[in-house]
């Protein structure tokens, strides 16, 4: 199972691995029991947790970041269900950057249960690299005159256009 593949459904508790998709939901399969369902998007809404980010006192972070925090410190990560003080302590010693004011106690808690899933499940926690046709070429000169020679020569050889002569009026 890859971590890309991974989505977290509005509604319901969890992670859910997105097995495949439709115009009007998706077929999910639970990590935790295992169990298959559709889920039809128009009362849930489907997040990828690749495209999920952290708010933070400089940039945003990928949710990556903060699971490679969390893994990397030799804090011991409270259960989800623990209070909110506990949770805060947690989080300010291991990624002291996290924005506190914007991120909230819930979204603290998914994110502890979340890794615990993601460790039982044995999921590699990172993003998946983009494809050599998916990456955007940077503009040089010599491929915008590589791209603009075929298009010069299909106009060279094209039919010459007829321009239409000035009606006479009557």
């Amino acid at each position: 199972m890859e971590y890309s593949k991974l989505v977290a459904v509005t509604g319901l508790s969890g992670l859910f691995e997105l097995i495949s998709s439709k115009a009007d939901g998706g077929i999910v399969r639970s990590l935790e029991d295992k169990s298959t369902k559709f889920v039809s998007n128009r009362m849930h809404a489907f997040s990828h947790l690749e495209s999920i980010e952290i708010y933070t006192t400089a940039d945003n972070v990928n949710l990556v970041s903060i699971f490679e925090a969390m893994n990397a410190s030799k804090e011991k990560a409270p259960v989800a269900s623990a209070d909110a003080k506990e949770i805060k302590a947690y989080f300010e010693k291991v990624y002291p950057a996290m924005d506190f004011e914007r991120v909230y106690m819930s979204d603290m808690k998914k994110m502890i249960k979340w890794l615990d899933i993601l460790k039982k499940n044995n999921i590699e926690i990172k993003l998946s690299e983009l494809s050599n046709e998916e990456v955007v070429p940077e503009h040089t000169e010599k491929k915008s005159a590589a791209v603009a020679a075929p298009k010069a020569a299909a106009v060279k050889n094209a039919p010459a256009k007829k321009i239409n002569a000035p009606r006479k009026m009557a």
